[in-house]
């Protein structure tokens, strides 16, 4: 008789797998138990997860694995918030929380600026994905994926005011709001976990583009219908406007200093098969300056 596949039980709410040993009976039947409080304390909530050749059962009663797996994953205590993130004010701003890791630090110890930016897109990312709207793009719509859109930064404004050191831990706030006819403005805002300070702030500006053509397309109202229940007019940095400051334009002539030869590495491209912003940030501190005081 062939022997049957090994079966796994788990916590279904919060997607963690527990692996117990199979014990074989008398009969050939494969049977894995496991049993956890389910996050409670003095045993509250106890949960026992048992498989027994494809049959799954949670505290006696059939459950669907797959099904179950599907669901949106329930946030049941604040440290989950680390990993899932959260809506607050109504599901127009979206909350996450990151720890600065030992990678994430430069020489002085401290967050890097590249680090910020990677935390900021990570954050907005998220808050796509945790509002139902992602399609299969790099935080595109599915209306925007029907279409082969995807969204491309045309400007961003961070100010910080202190970098978090190694071992910190920050709280992320992302909200969106309108740009003109055809763009979408998002705003950032990090506070330190600890104090609840805020300690940057940020503002950018998005449009969109085709990732076939790789030309600027407008806002088709299909994908304006979809994010519009999302937008708050609130703006995080005060008198920045699409149109209030222009970057003036570097030549060879007015560049402080120029760096040449730089090609685009396999490692610098995101999914949308192009260079992700926070690649420009990095390579713009690499070059050489000749100021008296620190560029940057």
């Amino acid at each position: 008789m062939a022997t049957p596949a090994l079966q796994s039980a788990g916590r279904v709410t919060h997607r963690r797998c527990f692996f117990g040993h199979p014990e074989k009976t008398k009969s050939s039947i494969l049977s894995v138990k496991r049993c956890d409080n389910g996050g409670g304390r003095r045993g509250r909530n106890l949960r026992c997860a048992n498989a027994v050749n494809g049959a799954f059962k949670i505290n006696g009663k059939a459950a669907d694995v797959r099904s179950s797996a599907a669901q949106p994953v329930t946030v049941g205590n604040d440290d989950d918030a680390f990993r899932l993130g959260k809506f607050v004010e109504g599901r127009l701003v979206y909350r996450q929380r990151f720890v600065i890791r030992s990678y994430e630090i430069g020489p002085d110890r401290t967050a890097t600026m590249e680090t910020l930016m990677n935390l900021l897109q990570e954050t907005a990312l998220n808050h796509v994905m945790s509002s139902g709207l992602a399609g299969d793009g790099f935080g595109a719509t599915r209306q925007m994926s029907l279409r082969k859109l995807i969204w491309v930064v045309t400007r961003i404004n961070i100010q910080v005011d202190k970098y978090s050191q190694w071992g910190d831990v920050v709280e992320i706030d992302t909200w969106v709001a309108s740009s003109g006819k055809n763009g979408m403005r998002r705003d950032w805002v990090i506070r330190d976990r600890r104090t609840k300070k805020m300690i940057a702030r940020a503002t950018s500006n998005w449009v969109m583009m085709n990732r076939e053509t790789r030309r600027l397309s407008k806002i088709p109202e299909e994908v304006r219908e979809e994010v519009l229940p999302f937008y708050l007019d609130r703006n995080i940095i005060a008198g920045d406007t699409n149109t209030s400051r222009r970057i003036e334009k570097l030549t060879d002539a007015t560049a402080e200093s120029v760096r040449s030869g730089l090609a685009p590495r396999w490692s610098d491209m995101d999914v949308n098969q192009h260079v992700n912003n926070v690649k420009y940030i990095g390579w713009i501190l690499e070059v050489p300056c000749s100021l008296p005081v620190p560029c940057f």
